[in-house]
């Protein structure tokens, strides 16, 4: 599928998409690229077997390459476009790992004037904990969704190899809205998180005086799971995706304020059918989740 991979950023994300396409016999080559403070991290890619080689040097990583990932965190991307702008080719096929895509596309537009068309904005939902390329895996992607952001005028040749690339990676491939995308994951990702870190942010500080954590249950550990992610990450997430978050997040206010209010006015009535209602809910998700 591709003679030579460039892997802008070679973590989790990157490390995982290198194994698995080496494991589908989809590229000839992979190169990693970073910068000095990433070369342990290269090293260890390196002798992983992961990449098959790795410069700090950007014009020799994206040399001869028909396929440049940036798998790097979205605060990263604007410069490194700013970056690659000299060296762009037209033969190649571009895209990224972003968790926010309107960032992206702006990013895109403050340096090339217009979103190349050969830039296809891609999105896997799909990751853990652990950073770095030691928690990389080879079918981190499997079953996984894949959403892929397109503009107008993007090409489609480029559009359906990278969908075939991720489809063969074993994702769920969807094609979607910019504004689109990033709605939808302000609700299902990035506001869950924010909930996560707030939650043991709160709890953190109270456990200092009270040992709260000594007695935690697996429900708030299964909860609270996600506050174990990469703070550097997620803080750029947040910042580049605020716009759609912010209102999410007066929308939880006001749903916790009915359930102070209930509470206080013993309304068991409507507390148990906001709570049935939340559970159906989850139901149906798990429903549609297995399904697919």
């Amino acid at each position: 599928m591709f003679k030579r991979i460039c892997l802008i950023g070679v973590g989790l994300i990157g490390g995982s998409i290198a194994r698995s396409a080496r494991q589908q016999g989809l590229c000839d080559c992979i190169i990693g690229y970073g910068r000095q403070q990433d070369e342990k991290n290269l090293q260890t890619a390196k002798q992983l077997g992961v990449i098959d080689g790795y410069t700090l040097d950007l014009a020799e990583a994206v040399h001869d390459a028909d396929c440049v990932v940036i798998a790097t965190p979205v605060a990263s991307i604007e410069s490194i476009f700013a970056e690659l702008k000299p060296l762009w080719s037209d033969s190649a096929i571009y895209t990224d790992v972003g968790s926010t895509k309107v960032s992206v596309i702006a990013a895109a537009e403050r340096v090339f004037g217009v979103v190349p068309d050969n830039l296809v904005p891609a999105h896997p939902i799909a990751g853990a904990e652990q950073s770095g390329v030691t928690a990389s895996v080879d079918d981190l992607f499997v079953n996984k969704r894949l959403i892929i952001t397109p503009v107008g005028n993007t090409r489609l040749q480029a559009v359906q190899k990278i969908q075939d690339f991720w489809q063969r990676l074993g994702s769920l491939v969807s094609v979607m809205n910019v504004q689109h995308h990033d709605s939808v994951l302000a609700a299902t990702s990035h506001l869950p998180h924010i909930l996560a870190f707030a939650l043991v942010d709160m709890l953190g500080h109270k456990d200092e005086q009270s040992e709260i954590f000594q007695y935690a249950a697996g429900g708030f550990k299964d909860f609270t799971r996600i506050a174990s992610s990469d703070p550097t990450m997620w803080k750029d997430i947040c910042t580049a995706n605020k716009d759609e978050i912010i209102p999410l997040i007066e929308q939880l206010k006001d749903e916790l304020d009915k359930i102070q209010c209930l509470l206080e006015n013993d309304d068991t009535q409507q507390l148990f059918a906001t709570f049935t209602y939340a559970r159906n809910a989850r139901q149906r998700f798990l429903d549609q989740f297995n399904n697919n």
